[in-house]
This record gives structure tokens, C-alpha cells and sequence, in this order.
């Protein structure tokens, strides 16, 4: 875990903030500025003050003083902010095209919680970083600098006691910041644990309720906030131990300067002007250091959140835990330095699996994969729950990479390809289409926003959707609930075929279209399905054998292997 106090990276992923944090720098360095002219001309209005005279000069360099650090402190808070919404918007984008890059089965189980949890509230806390740690972390540099700078001419033997007193604090505040970083990252892992299984349970709520496990996962939920909750004030009461150190420290050290000033002003070995400007500026010396210090623990869960943040999107490993896409073998790196893409061939071309392995932690989905799909065909692939049907797929589709064989279409490996390209030739329908909360003609154009509405129309058609679109109240202007809250599991598996039409590539691939459909509904989606597939190359994982009448070849898949059937073996099985 990251325990520097700037992490590096952050400018090398957001350039967009470099210009708000220089502005954060420069105006840091006018504050120091500012706070010494005010100290200087505030210490000459007093002393003029004591001797029965009023210097004006000095009064008005006083108040345009406090007016400029008004000004540059509106103006740091600005730049902190702007800074702060430009990175959270950087690293969101970068956390959804990470889950865009590595597919559906990199986000599954506990990763979804986390992933939702870290988008959310954890690049949220990055407020607290921005706006107000790090301003006081420029004010900890430039303004003790600039301090010792003036009193170096003004009084040494003050500025000597400041120099070697003033390294207590980052020493002390850094023993405390260990204690609050290992605090902190207990804090967030238990956040994170809590709303993956939050997250889960709520996902798997029907499920629970008819096993009776319902009440019993609550109880799980609330142990684990009641452990968030104890990690919370266990973080809070070494913040607060922090503050009470770093206070105690400075004053010690303000009166180790100022005692040996009084002494000397009595004595006359130091005159008013310049022991009122040493007291006025000796505080200012440690606040910035103690405020970044108290405000370095509000910003500790931002700062675990980023480094999380900047490490998960720049993950490189796909679900089976294998390298994600790069350069091919021999294929030097472009520019940005990955391997040089191709032009991507056409979904209706040759498919070539060679030898192809996917490989999990735990598991091996597929081994030595050998498959030629031709043009056109129509490919039937059975087999036990688990035995890697849906990993074929995902194979196609990029959300899977080989660990070991490649995969051609038309003569192009795939993995030269960009995988962005390569899947606007492929129509996929998944076992559970899902459905936004927004209208059903935005669901079906998901993808294609921009299809004009007799295409729409046709696809609605296409799919026998119709009757489905005249029952609605407001037709395809209905606004569905999340998950397609509203129609049946049916209705929903034919939105996902109307998506498929609206596609029109070359390349289908259905995912055991059927599943958990009654009769009726499975009669309605199996002639869609056939109007789908004619003309195209098609890989449909099926179970029941309605799906296996149409298919040209039948594919068997048991523990990873992948052996081929005919459709009539297959139809008497």
C-alpha cells in the first residue's frame, strides 16, 4: 500500500490535473510570501503603536496583506476542488473501462461490492485529499521556508531554535501516520468486504428467502458493519491522539523561542520591532505543519481509495488470471505501448481455435481447444453446467483470454485486434439479458443509440416483441425498472434478441437463449432465434434439444475438452 503522502502516478493518469495542482503550488508559494509581509508590517504597526504614533504605511501593507491571503486562499480552494472533480471524473472513467476491458467475469462475486464501493464513496473521500491536505502540504514547504528566510536576517538565534525544533513535527506526525495507515487500510478493506457481500446478498435475496437463509445472512451483515464500525473509532482515536501530539509539540517549541525573546527584550539585547516580528511569525512556522498533519487523518481514506484506485485500473490480468491482450509474440509495441493493432477482419470469416488453453487459478476451463467454425454455420455446444461452454463464448467475445493457443478469424489472430472493433461484429445474447432502468427502446438500441426508429421497428418485429410493445402503456416510450423490472423473463430474453437484430453482425452468439423459459415462451423465442441465425455464422450453447434441430454441427463439452457430435447422435441422447 502506498504510504507517500502525493502518490506520482496520479499525474502520469491524470495530466489534466497537472495545471490545477501547479496553480495549488504557485499560489502556495505567494501565500508564504504574504504571510511574511503581513507579520513584518503587522510587528511595525505595534511597536510604532506603543511609542504613541500610528505608521499608516504599515497599516495599509498590513490590510492588503490579510486581503491577498483572503484572495489567494479563495483561490487555492478553487484550484483544490477543480483538481479534486477532474481526477475522481479521470479514475471513474478509468475503473468502468477497466471492467469494459476485462468483461463481465472479472467483476463477479465480491469484486462487483468492492468495485461499486470504491467508485462511489471511496473516490469520494478524495474531497478531504484535495481541498484540504494537500494545500497544507504546500503550506508546510514554502511557508516554514519562507519563515526562516526572514527571521534569518531578523534574529538567528531564534530562526537556529526554529530549525531544530520543527522536524519534531513530521517525525511525530509520521510514527501517528503509520498507526493511522494500517487503522485506515483495516477501515477500508472491512467497507469493502461489507458492500461486496451486501451486494451479493442483496442479488441473491430471492434464493435466500426460499432456503430460509434470509435472517441468518442480516445477522452476517450487521457483525460486518459492527466491525466496520469498531475499525472506524479505532482510526478515530489515534487521529485525535495525533492532534493532542502535534499541538503539545508546537507549543513547546513557540515557547522555546519565545521565552528567550522576552528575556532578551528586557535585557535590551533585542529591540520591539524585531521581537514582535519573531513572536508574530514563530506560530506561523508549525501551523501548517500541524494543520497538515490533523488534516492528513481526514484524508487517509481518500488516500487508500486512490492508491486502490490507480492500481485497479491498471490491472493487466484478465479473468483467468492470464495476461490481458498485448502485443503478439514478435509484434513490436506502438506508441502507446502496446501491441500494433490490425485491421479487424469480419465476424463472417473463418474462425481457427489452435490448441487453445484457459487456465483459472484453481482450474482449467478449456484445454487444447482444436476448432474450425466455417462461414455460416450454425454450431450447437452441450455439455454439464460448469464444463466450459460459456468460456467458448466468452473466448469470441474477448472477455476471455487464452493461456496458452491462439484464436484466428479469417487468417488475423485476435489478439492483434482491437477488441473494441472485433465485438461490433458480433450479436451476443447472454443467458440473463440485462436491462437498464431506462425506456425499452433505449434498451434495445443499448449499443446502437443512434438507429433510426423504422430500423428499430423492424428489430422489435424481428424479435416478436409486438405484442409485447402493444400490452405496454407507453409502447417503446415505457421507462422499465432496473434489470427490466416489469416483463417477464421471456419478454426479456426477446428484448435481448431485438438488440441482436438491431446489430446485424455477422457473428451471433446465444448463450442457452431458453433457459428458465416456460413452453410458451420458449416455442416464441426459438423461431426468433431461427430468423436470427439464418445467413450467419452462429455458436448457440444449448441444453434442450430444441436448440439442436436447426444446428449444422453439435459440439460436446466435458472437463475442458471439446469433442464433436452429429445432430442426430445428439437428438437421441
Amino acid at each position: 500500500m502506498n504510504r507517500r503522502p502525493f502518490d506520482p502516478r496520479l499525474l502520469r493518469r491524470v495530466p489534466a490535473a497537472r495545471r490545477d495542482l501547479a496553480v495549488l503550488a504557485a499560489l502556495g508559494g505567494l501565500t508564504a510570501l504574504l504571510v511574511v509581509a503581513q507579520a513584518t508590517a503587522l510587528a511595525t504597526v505595534l511597536a510604532t503603536a506603543i511609542d504613541g504614533r500610528l505608521d499608516t504605511t504599515a497599516l495599509a501593507g498590513f490590510v492588503a496583506a490579510v486581503g491577498g491571503r483572503a484572495l489567494v486562499t479563495w483561490g487555492q480552494g478553487t484550484a483544490a476542488a477543480r483538481a479534486a472533480a477532474t481526477v475522481k471524473a479521470t479514475l471513474r472513467a478509468d475503473l468502468l473501462a477497466a471492467v469494459g476491458r476485462h468483461g463481465p467475469g472479472w467483476v463477479a462475486g465480491q469484486r462487483a461490492g468492492q468495485l461499486a464501493t470504491l467508485t462511489g464513496r471511496g473516490l469520494d473521500a478524495l474531497d478531504a485529499y484535495f481541498t484540504g491536505y494537500l494545500p497544507q502540504l504546500v503550506l508546510s514547504v514554502t511557508v516554514p521556508a519562507a519563515v526562516l528566510a526572514r527571521l534569518v536576517f531578523a534574529d538567528w538565534s531564534s530562526a537556529l531554535i526554529i530549525v531544530l525544533t520543527i522536524p519534531l513535527i513530521p517525525v511525530f506526525g509520521a510514527l501517528l501516520g503509520w498507526q493511522a495507515q494500517a487503522a485506515t487500510e483495516r477501515q477500508w478493506r472491512r467497507l469493502s468486504m461489507l458492500g461486496g457481500h451486501f451486494l451479493d446478498m442483496v442479488a441473491g435475496l430471492p434464493t435466500l428467502r426460499a432456503f430460509g437463509r434470509a435472517r441468518t445472512q442480516t445477522e452476517v451483515v450487521r457483525r460486518m458493519a459492527d466491525g466496520h464500525r469498531v475499525a472506524t473509532m479505532k482510526t478515530l482515536r489515534i487521529a485525535f491522539l495525533s492532534a493532542l501530539v502535534l499541538e503539545l509539540v508546537a507549543t513547546l517549541s513557540v515557547a522555546l523561542v519565545a521565552v528567550p525573546v522576552g528575556i532578551r527584550l528586557l535585557d535590551g539585547g533585542i529591540t520591539l520591532a524585531t521581537a514582535l516580528l519573531v513572536l508574530l511569525l514563530t506560530p506561523e512556522a508549525y501551523l501548517p505543519l500541524r494543520a497538515a498533519g490533523s488534516r492528513f487523518h481526514a484524508s487517509m481514506e481518500g488516500l487508500t481509495a486512490l492508491d486502490e484506485a490507480l492500481t485497479v485500473s491498471a490491472v493487466t490480468t484478465g479473468p483467468a488470471g492470464a495476461a490481458a491482450r498485448g502485443p503478439a509474440a514478435g509484434v513490436p509495441a506502438g506508441p502507446a505501448g502496446v501491441g500494433a493493432r490490425v485491421g479487424t477482419p469480419s465476424g463472417a470469416g473463418e474462425i481457427v481455435f489452435t490448441d487453445v488453453t484457459v487456465a483459472y487459478e484453481r482450474t482449467t476451463a478449456l484445454r487444447d481447444v482444436t476448432l474450425t467454425i466455417r462461414p455460416g454455420e450454425r454450431i450447437a455446444v452441450v455439455g454439464p453446467s460448469g464444463a466450459g461452454k460459456s468460456t467458448l463464448l466468452g473466448l469470441l467475445l474477448g472477455f476471455v483470454t487464452p493461456t496458452a493457443g491462439r484464436i484466428t478469424v479469417a487468417g488475423v489472430d485476435l489478439a492483434d485486434v482491437d477488441p473494441d472493433d472485433w465485438r461490433r461484429q458480433i450479436a451476443w445474447v447472454p443467458q440473463r439479458a440485462h436491462l437498464f432502468a431506462a425506456t425499452l427502446a433505449d434498451n434495445i438500441r443499448l449499443g446502437t443509440p443512434d438507429t433510426p426508429d423504422a430500423t428499430l421497428a423492424r428489430a422489435v418485429t424481428d424479435a416478436a416483441l409486438d405484442d409485447v410493445v402493444t400490452a405496454l402503456p407507453d409502447g417503446l416510450g415505457t421507462l422499465l425498472g432496473e434489470r427490466g423490472h416489469g416483463l417477464s423473463s421471456g419478454q426479456r430474453q426477446r428484448v435481448a434478441l431485438a438488440r441482436a437484430f438491431l446489430r446485424d453482425a455477422p457473428l451471433v452468439l446465444l448463450d442457452e437463449p431458453t433457459a428458465r423459459l416456460d413452453t410458451a415462451s420458449e416455442t416464441i423465442v426459438l423461431a426468433a432465434t431461427r430468423r436470427l441465425v439464418a445467413g450467419r455464422t452462429a455458436l448457440l450453447v444449448a441444453h434442450r434439444p430444441a436448440l439442436l434441430a436447426d444446428a449444422d454441427r453439435v459440439l460436446h463439452v466435458a472437463a475442458g475438452r471439446v469433442t464433436e457430435l452429429t445432430p442426430a447422435a445428439e437428438a437421441g441422447r
